[in-house]
């Protein structure tokens, strides 16, 4: 009998470690609260792991028995948990940040390692790097950052602008807590829309693009807000040049269970510049530019599993400008006023639902609302007093366009056991577009309204992925997005296939490869480039079809020391559809329908790139390069010949690199170098009709001018040094910082644009204009 029982007492023993239960839960930070975003959980005996989603949640099935869990974000102290799994638990786990005395002490361990994933063309940005960065005249901008990552070029000096692997400002998908954002620029294109002091998480996708995301062709830009500190109330701001910021967040109520995040920024330069403007015209004149952001956000928990969001975004840019004439004489009176106006900006709001409706699977269901708005005006009122009469003309022109969403969107996220992590959901926008109308009224012609109709839309889209483990060291995420679009009785519908692998050589070094096609519904009409607000959003049509690329990429991945990671990928991208205006046609021709204002083409980009990057330690930062071709083919444009992109570089070399001189001291830069840009220039010039000649022009004729092909010229290599050097004190409130920048350190003149014009003997000279030499900043931040 003893013998038995001690068989039946194996036997259940056996039988219970070869159950398999679940352990899921969330990571957080533990001053702030706030959920971490892809941190790493793993079992460090049976090696398999997860990472959190958007919401900090996780959830790993492992056979019963002793658990060694490691839990570790790029930046916090790994906290080790070890306890015996015998059925589902659930593990909460509050990871404290982590600092760094006289060496580097703490693990830096990333959510997944880079030669893990199979995703490729994804790079996750430290919101402390971003910070840690020399910023233009002193403002912190995550899309000036993420300019300094290969296969992204920033467009025109200053600009926020983001050009990706040959795409176009247009081809990029902009969240922000998963509301598109259509025209992500302030200042025309120098400074972006989001407030740095508001970001948890910040991702860019630009290659091996899940089923997940669609609606664009090159990148998605993943920017998270943060959800508010549950501990305290907790403020932090800054003091700038041209602008200055203040962010508040904390709990609402005793239990904690709701947080709140408010965040506000906005420009200066229209009080400093108002009394030059006055000083120098007499006070006849009146000229202002300013622009502001607005975030806020409500978190509420309503108990473990189910949280509720409701976040909104409002940003404005506006300039005007105002005169005023008057003369007297024996006879009457003259009084002249004009004003100018332009504004445009951007409105979002999201509300959402988040619930782990089971230890396996998690969902986010959201409504969301986006509006993007632009407005030019001019008003004109002349009046002339005579004795015996009052005679007043006068106009007023309104040109607007806009685009306006609303959406509705669930996300699933199903977690069967660790070599499977299945995401599937759908979503539905009603987009408005307006792409353009022009209001016109006077004294003498009543309102007149010219322009392209609205024309509303409806898109839809499924997905279904799955991120799985073949074998220990092949993994592979396949997925399907389908999308359809609805537009004047007409549906266009795309399946999209998505396929990335990883294959690892080493448990340190990996190669992989990945097919995905894209399909796009918008475009845009673009006369110059990002950030101008006369951009103009518009729908694919019966006459315009969608846009679609074609994305193959392979590659290999290396990481160091559990701190240093290198990838190598190399590309090329086939696009279709694409649309661009004829020669000589713009947003101002309202007579005409924008679809006879464009031109069909395609394009392609090719090319390698190469990162190196290191997110934690007393140096840290990254080495970009990428060599690349970008080329556009349109019929009736360049005779139908293939020529470079605008923003097509041949090299790109970027460094970005944070020095913590001393604890509390901290130096970094950031050095560019990109080959000249694509231009077209004269080549020659000859007259039309014979006359009283010179080389150039003659008084009876018409100068024909040659130009030859397209962006056949470039201008001179484009290369800058920054420098920044933040000085901290903690002080008994909270701390202070003193951050000083040098933009432009050896002031290069790097070329702006090029223009045509004489010597003093009349001959023929192309003169090269520069925008920005040295620029000195200063800013103070301060956080309690």
């Amino acid at each position: 009998m003893k013998s038995v029982g001690l068989i039946m007492l194996s036997f259940i023993v056996t039988s219970a470690l070869g159950q398999r239960f679940t352990i899921n839960g969330t990571v957080r930070d533990s001053v702030s609260g706030e959920h971490l975003i892809n941190a790493s959980v793993i079992n460090l005996r049976s090696l398999q792991g997860s990472t959190t989603n958007n919401y900090g949640f996780y959830s790993i099935t492992q056979t019963a028995d002793s658990i060694l869990f490691r839990i570790s974000y790029v930046g916090y102290q790994n906290q080790i948990i070890k306890f015996l799994l015998a059925k589902d638990t659930v593990v909460n786990v509050m990871l404290s940040y982590g600092t760094t005395l006289k060496e580097v002490v703490i693990d830096g361990s990333a959510a997944e390692k880079a030669h893990e994933s199979t995703r490729m063309g994804t790079i996750d940005m430290p919101m402390n790097q971003i910070k840690s960065l020399p910023a233009f005249l002193g403002e912190v901008d995550v899309f000036k950052v993420l300019q300094l990552l290969p296969g992204v070029q920033s467009g025109s000096e200053g600009s926020s602008g983001l050009y990706v692997r040959g795409g176009g400002p247009d081809q990029n998908l902009t969240l922000l807590d998963g509301v598109p954002v259509y025209n992500a620029s302030h200042l025309f294109g120098f400074f972006s829309v989001f407030n740095a002091d508001a970001i948890n998480h910040v991702e860019l996708v630009k290659g091996g693009f899940p089923a997940r995301y669609g609606g664009r062709l090159s990148s998605v830009i993943d920017i998270n807000m943060k959800e508010g500190n549950n501990k305290k109330i907790q403020a932090e701001g800054s003091i700038g040049l041209v602008a200055s910021r203040l962010t508040v967040e904390g709990p609402i109520g005793h239990s904690r269970n709701t947080t709140f995040i408010v965040s506000g920024r906005r420009t200066y330069i229209d009080i400093l510049a108002s009394p030059l403007i006055r000083l120098t015209t007499k006070g006849d004149e009146r000229a202002g530019y300013y622009f502001y952001d607005f975030n806020a956000k409500i978190n509420h928990r309503i108990n473990d599993r189910n949280r509720v969001f409701l976040s909104m975004y409002s940003g404005d840019d506006k300039a005007h400008a105002e005169s005023r004439y008057i003369a007297d004489n024996t006879f009457e009176t003259y009084d002249n006023q004009d004003n100018l106006g332009l504004k445009w900006g951007n409105v979002t709001t999201a509300l959402r639902w988040n619930s782990i409706i089971n230890k396996k699977l998690f969902s986010n269901a959201s409504a969301t609302f986006s509006k993007y708005q632009f407005l030019v005006s001019a008003d004109s009122r002349e009046t002339i007093t005579r004795p015996d009469s009052v005679t007043v003309d006068y106009f007023k022109t309104r040109y607007q366009s806009g685009i306006t969403d609303y959406a509705l969107k669930a996300d699933l996220e199903y977690l069967p056991n660790p070599k499977h992590y299945v995401r599937f959901g759908g979503q539905a926008i009603d987009h408005t577009f307006s792409p353009g109308v022009l209001n016109y009224h006077s004294t003498e012609i009543s309102d007149t309204t010219l322009g392209s109709r609205k024309t509303r839309t409806q898109e839809f889209a499924l997905y279904a992925e799955d991120d799985f483990l073949v074998t220990t060291a092949l993994k592979v995420n396949v997925g399907l997005h389908a999308s359809a679009l609805a537009v004047e009785g007409k549906v266009f519908k795309s399946l999209q296939p998505r396929l990335s692998a990883r294959f690892l050589i080493t448990p340190k070094f990996s190669v992989k490869a990945s097919y995905a096609h894209m399909t796009q519904f918008i475009h845009l009409l673009s006369n110059v480039g990002i950030g101008l607000p006369t951009d103009l959003w518009v729908p694919a049509t019966a006459r315009i079809g969608p846009e679609n690329s074609y994305l193959t990429s392979a590659g290999a991945s290396y990481t160091l020391k559990n701190q240093y990671e290198f990838t190598i990928e190399g590309f090329y991208k086939n696009m279709k559809g694409l649309i661009e205006y004829k020669d000589g046609a713009d947003y101002l021709n309202v007579e005409s329908d924008w679809q006879d204002k464009v031109e069909v083409g395609k394009g392609s980009s090719y090319g390698a790139e190469f990162f190196a990057h290191k997110k934690t330690g007393k140096i840290s930062g990254w080495i970009g390069y990428t060599l690349s071709w970008a080329n556009r083919t349109f019929p009736n444009i360049n005779e139908g010949r293939s020529f470079p992109y605008r923003y097509d570089r041949r090299h790109d070399l970027k460094i970005a690199a944070i020095y913590e001189v001393k604890p509390l001291k901290e130096l970094s830069l950031t050095w560019v170098y990109g080959s000249g840009a694509a231009v077209t220039l004269a080549k020659s010039s000859y007259l039309q009709s014979p006359g009283t000649l010179s080389h150039y022009y003659n008084a009876d004729g018409q100068t024909i001018i040659n130009y030859g092909d397209r962006n056949s010229y470039r201008m001179r290599p484009y290369h800058r040094l920054d420098l920044s050097y933040t000085i901290t004190k903690k002080m008994k409130w909270g701390e202070r910082s003193w951050s000083f920048g040098i933009y432009n350190a050896y002031s290069r003149r790097n070329p702006f644009f090029l223009d045509r014009t004489q010597d003093d003997k009349g001959r023929q000279k192309f003169v090269q204009y520069s925008l920005f030499p040295i620029i000195p900043s200063v800013a103070y931040r301060f956080k309690f």
